[in-house]
Formats: C-alpha cells, structure tokens, sequence
C-alpha cells in the first residue's frame, strides 16, 4: 500500500533505539516498529508500539533505516507523528509527538484529535 513518506517519522533516538530492541529480538520477522491507536483511557484513544510485522492491509513506510508499519484504522489519528524515545528522570520510553492531538489527559497516556484529522483509506 502505498504511503506518504512523511506519515511517520522517527527521532534519531527511537530510530537507534529501535534497531538496538529489532537486532536483540532474535526473531527476524518482527523487524518494523507498529504503530497503532486503540480506543480507551481517560481522553479517548492510547496509543499502542510494538516490534511486528507487516501485514497485507498495513501501511508500510522507512524512517533513518527502520520499517514503520501503521493499519489503516490507526493511521487516521496518527498521520505526521514523530514517535521519539527519552530517557529522562521519569523514566525511558517512546513518545508520540502527534499534530492532531486536541486534548490528552494528566498523565499522558491518552489523547483526543481534531475532528478534521485526515482520513485514509
């Protein structure tokens, strides 16, 4: 399926950070970074990253070297994200830096977008 090339980006750190989780899976079919948005949490929508692998409806894209998949569903809400990786006094872990995000709750784990987000088929 074809994808714009800027649906997705990565940060040199979640780009890194990626590579080093992919090579140490020992499962050379799980070797894209999948990022999805599942409904839940107390604004709405959380999103969810895990080493995957394509599959024949996903959007498929290349950020610094690293596979990014996204399903169609997802890639509505998520469509020129940054996902980024800190490592910081509260912890490491990825962060999805999303334009379409309108509202998102205290903590930090869920979100709302705008009702005008682009859609994809």
């Amino acid at each position: 399926m074809e994808t714009p090339k800027a649906a997705i980006t990565l940060s040199d750190a979640a780009a890194e950070k990626i590579r080093e989780l992919t090579s140490a899976s020992g499962n050379p079919d799980e070797q894209a970074l999948r990022v999805s948005v599942k409904g839940g949490g107390c604004s709405g929508f959380q999103y969810a990253l895990a080493l995957d692998k394509p599959r024949d409806d996903d959007h498929v894209f290349e950020d610094k070297g690293v596979a990014v998949v996204v399903d169609k569903v997802s890639m509505q809400f998520v469509f020129g994200s940054e996902v980024d990786y800190v490592d910081g006094l509260q912890g490491a872990g990825f962060t999805v830096n999303n334009p379409n995000v309108v509202a998102a709750c205290g903590c930090g784990s869920s979100f709302q977008v705008r009702e005008d987000a682009p859609a994809f088929a």
